[in-house]
């Protein structure tokens, strides 16, 4: 009963007129920002938050928290319309976003990502206000050696979208991690693989290289295929169906609640919750004989439905133990810090206003996000109206522009040409890219929470066998790489035997 009054405590905040303004300028502002390469969430708000010191605590994290989980569906918008993932986590709504709207049916996909965003978002929200304190401790379990456990199985799993090719998707997958290696050494601070280029000390941005793979190279196959004609999108074909809905129920579903315990999980986040749910998702409809990759709306549902749960859930550890569950949260968590709060285990007893005041202002979000995109997926789905000749420069500009912004640097443009030069070369002989984001992305903190976990064990990596959790997941993982082909090769020898049967002649 304590926990409802100050769930109805948080809504009385979130509600005040004031602050329902900040949240719908910080969706309003993290959805442009989403639609912009280069930018996204996290340095969205690490720009915003100068200018909100002058504001009431709890106003200045509504704005900021909005513009976080905006930028979400912001970078849906890119992904479909122009296959531009402004965040890895939106990497796997190209594969079948982008394929919908070549088909004519974007708006149907934008609305349909909205309305998966909104769904989740809620459900996640009710596990956020029920078990925010719960959750935390279990949360508190995952030392280094459960978090590069978790994220080697998450890799190892969705090799699966490698269309069925395991050797390449482990390849592909392989390659995210060894560029993931180039800069500072994460055990002897020295530099490596830069090849005396300065400019490599910190690594890859993988935005760089989600720009080169996915928007030029989708220009490039375009351009050497010839001019087509630009898209007629009839109104019809943008309008959500009664059968879109009914084939992203359960992806919906089942997405909210995977993003929502990844969300948890610092060190996962989206990006793990995305890929993840895709994965499953393609495994569920080739056993109905359907194909994702192939423009399936499940294919938007399921991956959007795990990012927006995945934004609510990452705040556990960063209200309840004050850890950062992803990198837009970690610039928010400093936020708390510049306003004199700390967060931990004892901020929802001395400060329940702020954080159910908080909580309160996701579902506020989420509502104005649905009301904002709903009607605008098929303003936004008529960009694919334009002659491409006239949309291709277009993308290209702006992706150049965006990578450039990054740093300011004009070395993250040769990344960019180079990643679209090595993606045009690798999908054309089958090699998917997906992998090799994932591996990318996951790659260096793969490797910090390897370190640690040396360091914990005095050197000696037996210290996973001490961790049950680590051993479990590591199990899993071994399970993932062995299973599958041994059943293949069942299958194999099961129908082998049956049609040596049906060739045998009767007596």
């Amino acid at each position: 009963m304590d926990s409802f009054y100050a769930i109805m405590g948080g809504f009385s905040s979130a509600l005040t007129f004031w602050n329902i303004v900040y949240c719908a300028f910080g969706v309003t502002l993290g959805t442009v920002i989403g639609l912009l390469p280069g930018l996204g969430s996290s340095t969205g708000v690490a720009l915003l938050l100068p200018l909100t010191l002058g504001l009431d605590p709890l106003a200045a994290m509504i704005l900021l928290a909005g513009i976080y989980y905006g930028a979400q569906y912001g970078g849906t918008i890119s992904s479909v319309l122009v296959a531009t993932p402004g965040e890895a986590s939106s990497v796997p709504t190209v594969l079948d976003g982008y394929k919908l709207a070549r088909q004519g049916r974007g708006g149907a996909a934008l609305a349909v990502a909205a309305i998966a965003s909104f769904l989740a978002g809620t459900i996640s929200i009710v596990f956020l206000s029920v078990l925010l304190v719960p959750l935390a401790q279990i949360a508190l379990k995952f030392g280094p050696p459960e978090t590069f456990a978790l994220m080697l199985f998450g890799i190892i799993s969705v090799v699966g979208l490698a269309s069925g090719d395991r050797f390449k998707g482990f390849a592909m997958a392989a390659t995210g991690v060894l560029i993931s290696t180039i800069g500072i050494d994460a055990m002897t601070g020295t530099a490596r693989f830069t090849f005396g280029f300065t400019e490599l000390l910190n690594g890859f941005d993988f935005l760089y290289v989600v720009i080169g793979l996915f928007a030029i190279n989708e220009v490039l196959k375009a351009v050497g295929t010839g001019q087509p004609e630009p898209l007629r999108t009839r109104f019809r074909d943008m309008i959500v169906t009664r059968e879109d809905m009914r084939r992203s129920a359960m992806p919906i579903f089942r997405g909210g609640l995977l993003g929502f315990f990844f969300g948890i999980i610092p060190g996962a986040g989206a990006t793990l919750a995305s890929f993840f749910s895709y994965d499953i998702e393609r495994r569920i409809a080739r056993k109905k004989g359907i194909m994702l990759g192939t423009g399936r709306i499940e294919g938007v549902a399921g991956p959007e439905a795990a990012n927006n749960s995945s934004v609510n859930g990452s705040f556990i550890p960063t209200l309840a133990l004050g850890i950062p569950g992803s990198a837009t949260t970690a610039i928010l968590l400093g936020g708390f810090l510049l306003f004199g709060i700390q967060p931990g285990p004892l901020l929802v007893r001395e400060q329940p206003s702020l954080v159910w005041g908080l909580v309160a202002s996701f579902y506020v979000g989420n509502v104005l996000l649905l009301i904002l995109n709903l009607p605008l997926a098929p303003v936004f789905a008529l960009m694919l109206r334009f002659r491409y000749c006239f949309l291709y420069p277009g993308i290209l500009v702006v992706s150049i522009l965006g990578a450039y912004s990054l740093e300011n640097d004009l070395f993250g443009i040769w990344i960019v040409i180079g990643s679209a030069a090595l993606g045009l070369g690798l999908t054309s002989y089958g090699y998917p890219a997906a992998p090799l984001i994932l591996g990318l992305v996951l790659g260096r903190p793969l490797e910090t929470s390897l370190v640690q976990t040396s360091s914990m064990g005095t050197g000696s990596l037996l210290f996973f066998f001490e961790r049950p959790i680590a051993v479990v997941l590591l199990a899993l993982s071994l399970a993932s790489v062995i299973v599958p082909p041994l059943m293949a090769h069942l299958d194999r020898q099961r129908k082998a035997r049956s049609d040596q049967a049906l060739a045998r002649p009767s007596r």
